[in-house]
């Protein structure tokens, strides 16, 4: 691996994943939109479409609606909304586009995109943190912290943009350490769509007399897509009182502790891999309780397939800690030397080196450019490591010589910790005593080979989950997947043949409480796609 850094090898294998404001939350775009009414209309004649159909993180999806609206304030948004209601058009939204399927693009007439709404800014009648769904996580880490000292625990992929990936549940490196980021949501205004078809922007937050507390309920973990088109967040952390806001949300770590391993396929055998499969899961069950002292510690395994070519490749471990704790460096080479041992030909790329906490987020964040691809993923949650049997499994299909894709991907992230304190119906985030979870992605750039890679992924996961009808059915060691990876196999009984309901993989018990709030906001289903809430019945 010489010459490749944490940042190159993660773009090259993973292809998925201020100043005070006082006075109105978006003081700054009222200020810009002046006498503008309405968002752009962007249609397939004007420049500006063809831009607008490839912002977007998979290459297998062309969105080409009848027309783009790009808001720059919730108003503008009521409007567009209303008026596609109106005459009767399919309205999607997106923030980010990085949603692993095409739930934006498919049949929809109009699509609304947030990406000119990406404000983070502190709202001192809330006494919260105001972030618009356009804003990418980078510039969220960027200005909460240089702003305040402050930060959310969202995830590494810095491209991705707030608004999709914070009312999914949103988790990321310090997630350990301070849980999840709706653990931190206080309010969401949300523009919704009534009975009668009128559209409105509606506040609704975590406060127990709220009567809209439902509907903030709905988006801590319910995904986006199905209520109606968020256009503000506020987030402060429970129990945080006062208006100072350096107190309102976690401060990260001062400094990162970081390292790279490196194995090469040459010197990799069944044997050590299933030791260093075993020894990893291993770990993260005797550390990943919320008082750990490795709280802090995220450690991705990112496991590329064997090329079939001269050079078989290898794969990497990028774990990091908080590099402020007094015995920081003994945790981490004891962190190391359990999860390395007896496992030959681990090699290390980088030695332990600190970063200051911020250089170290950007220097392991994707852009949405390091993301793009066309690629297929699926994703569980895991409550204990993989069986041995799994173990077998993955390794079967990462060495196989039956299939010549261009790059596949077995990605196991630590999680648990802080995340795991909260009870399972306080958020719709519902997997709250899980330890790791993980990640299965192919990508080609032939697409002719679509089908193809999608048919090895399938048979893959599947294999996997052979005990469990080939879906990871909550059990003593899964529990179900997370609803920022969707994958629509999992509604197929083709290849769910569990019996289990896609929807009890993603929200478990807390599903007929989302098809409540569904009743309730959006009784037309004007937003709905192949994975989302539906009516109750």
């Amino acid at each position: 691996m010489s010459g490749t850094t944490r940042r190159g090898f993660i773009a090259g294998t993973a292809a998925v994943g201020g100043a005070a404001l006082v006075g109105s939350p978006t003081g700054a775009a009222v200020a810009m939109e002046e006498g503008v009414r309405d968002s752009a209309v962007i249609a397939p004649h004007d420049a500006r479409y063809e831009d607008l159909v490839l912002r977007r993180t998979s290459e297998r999806f062309f969105p080409r609606p009848a027309c783009f609206r790009l808001p720059t304030t919730t108003e503008q948004v009521v409007r567009a909304v209303d008026e596609a209601v109106r005459q009767g058009k399919r309205v999607t939204v997106r923030s980010g586009g990085h949603c692993y399927e095409n739930f934006v693009g498919d049949g929809a007439e109009v699509i609304i995109d947030m990406s000119a709404m990406r404000q983070v800014t502190f709202d001192r009648r809330r006494a919260a943190f105001m972030i618009e769904p356009g804003a990418s996580l980078w510039s969220v880490f960027e200005r909460l912290y240089l702003g305040w000292g402050v930060t959310i625990p969202g995830g590494q992929c810095g491209g991705v943009a707030a608004g999709g990936h914070i009312q999914g549940g949103g988790y990321g490196s310090l997630s350990r350490q301070f849980g999840s980021v709706v653990d931190h949501l206080y309010a969401v205004e949300v523009v919704v769509v009534d009975r009668s078809g009128r559209a409105r922007a509606v506040v609704a937050t975590r406060e127990p007399g709220d009567d809209n507390r439902d509907l903030w309920w709905a988006h801590t973990g319910g995904g986006g897509g199905n209520f109606g088109v968020v256009t503000r967040y506020w987030l402060r952390s429970p129990g945080a009182n006062g208006n100072d806001p350096s107190r309102l949300l976690p401060k990260p770590p001062a400094t990162t502790l970081g390292a790279t391993l490196w194995w090469s396929w040459r010197d990799v055998t069944e044997e050590s891999f299933h030791r260093l499969l075993r020894n990893y899961g291993e770990w993260h069950e005797r550390n990943s309780a919320p008082d750990s002292r490795y709280a802090s510690l995220f450690s991705p395994l990112l496991i590329t397939r064997r090329n079939t070519g001269a050079d078989p490749g290898g794969f990497a471990m990028v774990p990091a800690l908080d590099g402020s704790l007094p015995d920081a460096d003994r945790l981490l080479r004891d962190y190391l030397a359990e999860v390395t041992e007896g496992v030959p030909g681990t090699i290390t790329v980088t030695p332990p080196h600190r970063l200051p906490w911020l250089a170290a987020v950007k220097a392991g964040s994707l852009s949405q450019s390091d993301e793009s691809g066309m690629f297929k993923a699926k994703a569980a949650y895991l409550r204990r490591r993989f069986t041995d049997e799994q173990i077998r499994t993955a390794y079967t299909h990462l060495t196989s010589t039956d299939h010549d894709n261009e790059r596949a991907l077995l990605l196991l992230v630590s999680y648990g910790g802080k995340v795991n304190t909260v009870a399972p119906d306080a958020t719709a985030l519902s997997q709250r005593d899980s330890i790791m979870k993980v990640i299965y992605t192919v990508t080609w750039t032939d697409p002719n080979r679509e089908q193809a890679n999608l048919d090895w992924i399938r048979r893959w996961y599947s294999a996997m989950y052979r005990d469990t009808g080939g879906v990871p059915v909550p059990n003593s060691v899964n529990d179900g997947s997370y609803i920022n990876y969707p994958d629509v196999d999992t509604t197929d009984p083709k290849w769910n043949k569990s019996g289990i309901p896609w929807h009890t993989l993603y929200y478990k018990d807390n599903y007929r409480r989302l098809q409540q709030v569904k009743q309730r906001w959006d009784p037309r289903d004007v937003f709905h796609h192949a994975m989302s809430i539906t009516l109750p019945h």
